[in-house]
């Protein structure tokens, strides 16, 4: 039976000795920490030890958790942080071919075939991390732009940025998957986002909502 506390009522029963409590957190966030690390990190068997070590240290320093974010904001901080100490860790050795990735739905979009899946996870591959990280937390997370800057422990203003860029970036490397005389295929719903091919937008700019151009800097034009 699923435990009905809320993520915060389960990290304070944690801290005040339930013993079951914790294990409820894993069960509910496992399985989409270890999709983000592995994303993140490109390689499924890192981010499983990554996704162990940041539940030891989130089991392990609970108490300093203080409500200024999300639990599950805090816990996906924590498993980036694990990610970006691991790949400084690794930078000689190349990542390995995300295999059990492929079975990893995609947030926006659950009809996408294993061949697609695979295109998505490769171009993600080639984004630059910053880039992929902002990509990764809005469109397939499906966080908001405030709970990606937490995570990411950056500004509002640089996760719209980044996510603009990768956007733009990852319309062009997928531009093979959009069903030809296809206007309206977008990466992402509901989110400014660059058309997948055809019409494209001049580098640097994607499609916001209601026509207008915005720049990956995040102004309107």
């Amino acid at each position: 039976m699923d435990d009905p506390r809320s993520d915060e009522a389960l990290l304070a029963a944690h801290v005040a000795g339930d013993p079951t409590a914790f294990e409820e957190l894993v069960r509910r966030y496992s399985e989409r920490l270890w999709a983000f690390a592995t994303r993140i990190l490109r390689d499924s068997h890192d981010a499983s030890d990554v996704v162990q070590e940041a539940f030891i240290s989130a089991y392990r320093n609970a108490s300093r958790w203080r409500g200024e974010a999300t639990v599950t904001t805090w816990l996906h901080r924590i498993v980036h942080h694990a990610s970006l100490d691991r790949l400084r860790r690794r930078r000689s050795r190349p990542a390995e071919p995300l295999t059990d990735a492929l079975d990893l739905p995609l947030h926006r979009d659950p009809i996408l075939d294993r061949e697609r899946v695979l295109a998505v996870e490769e171009a993600l591959g080639r984004l630059p991390l910053p880039q992929r990280a902002a990509v990764v937390l809005l469109d397939m997370e499906g966080m908001t732009v405030a709970e990606a800057a937490a995570v990411l422990e950056i500004k509002e203003g640089t996760v719209k940025s980044r996510a603009a860029r990768g956007r733009y970036r990852l319309a062009q490397l997928l531009g093979h998957l959009r069903p030809e005389h296809d206007t309206a295929a977008h990466w992402s719903d509901g989110r400014p986002t660059a058309r997948i091919a055809g019409n494209d937008p001049t580098p640097g700019d994607v499609q916001a909502p209601g026509g207008r151009t915005r720049s990956p800097s995040g102004g309107d034009r």
